[in-house]
């Protein structure tokens, strides 16, 4: 059994169906009508959970990250934050708004201040995103909680992570791992999926996933083939026409429909081995080929290229991987052109 978490009745890890996380974070802009859009359209697409993040700016932040812009925005984080904080009663409205559809309602905390918050709204898990994946007191904070985490892991390296994790063993905190990396968009090439191998081996007890910022699903796809696809974070948007700094990276409710069918129908097809399925009973009845005569054979003639060779369909006695075996055989008895092989046919 591969290592897995479980929210509620739903459990996560490489054994089960992934599970698609669509981040709509701040692209409501802090309006609670595009918030409740986007759960209904992730919902209709299909999503099981939805992403929100928890801002307390005044426990966030101080005043010097007025002069902090980000490298996707124009104005300072400070401002972007305060723009699309919702509060308290915004986000419980949201909480409900989201599992009364029967979805998973996750948020990130960005503050002591803000996981207080969601442990008041009785969240059923945390995800601590990858710019405070190596605040440790803020990991320990949440750790003690007791609920099950998932870690984004961008912009840290093994050593980094390992201080993490080390707290959520420390507090028996259930626990997953997300690589990531921290650009916007991220291009294919700096999305590194070889990093999901590293993560297992460093850390064989973790469930793995990708919270990924290239454009498109690809790379979600290429996680789930690779066996490190049991989460998939992307940024999910209405209309990509709307403004905000995570809308250009973000996908659509269909791509979105197709994230979910796909990662499923690539869950669904890893594993096994080469070998001959019961199932392929039927194909093999017309595409394998045996052997028969291609002229008429009379009794003691010897079998020869010039006499028999193979053919469909496949429901003969001797298919044509013993066709060379037959070569040189003497017929025991007459066989009429185009008549299928047996051994019943052949001289011992």
């Amino acid at each position: 059994m591969n290592p897995y978490i479980q929210i509620g009745k739903r459990k996560i890890g490489q054994d089960y169906p992934p599970l698609v996380i669509a981040e709509i974070g701040i692209n409501h802009e802090g309006s609670m009508k595009k918030a409740m859009r986007m759960v209904d359209d992730a919902h209709k697409a299909g999503a099981e959970c939805v992403k929100f993040q928890s801002h307390v700016i005044e426990d966030e932040m101080i005043p010097e990250a007025k002069k902090v812009i980000p490298g996707n925005a124009t104005v300072s984080i400070y401002d972007i934050m305060k723009r699309c904080a919702f509060s308290e009663s915004q986000e419980r409205k949201i909480k409900r708004y989201v599992e009364k559809k029967g979805m998973l309602f996750l948020s990130t905390p960005f503050s002591r201040a803000a996981a207080d918050r969601l442990r008041r709204m009785k969240v059923r898990f945390y995800k601590i995103g990858s710019g405070e994946c190596n605040n440790y007191p803020l990991v320990e904070h949440i750790a003690k909680f007791g609920k099950p985490v998932i870690l984004s892991t961008g912009m840290n390296d093994i050593p980094a992570v390992k201080k993490a994790v080390s707290i959520f063993r420390k507090h028996n905190t259930p626990y997953a791992l997300l690589h990531c990396t921290s650009m916007y968009p991220t291009p294919y090439s700096k999305v590194r999926l070889g990093a999901i191998a590293e993560l297992r081996r460093a850390f064989p007890d973790a469930v793995l996933g990708l919270s990924d910022h290239s454009l498109g699903n690809y790379t979600c796809f290429g996680a789930v083939a690779l066996g490190g696809g049991a989460i998939l974070e992307k940024h999910f948007t209405s209309n990509k026409k709307w403004p905000g700094p995570d809308v250009p990276i973000s996908i659509d409710p269909r791509e979105l429909g197709e994230l979910i069918e796909g990662s499923r129908a690539i869950h669904q097809a890893l594993g096994g081995n080469k070998n001959i399925l019961k199932e392929e009973k039927p194909t093999i009845d017309f595409a394998y080929a045996c052997v028969v005569t291609i002229k008429n054979v009379a009794k003691g003639e010897k079998l020869t290229r010039e006499n028999i060779w193979v053919k469909r369909p496949g429901t003969g006695e001797i298919k044509a991987v013993d066709f060379t075996k037959l070569l040189g055989k003497i017929a025991r008895k007459s066989i009429s052109k185009d008549m299928q092989l047996s051994w019943d046919h052949i001289k011992k």
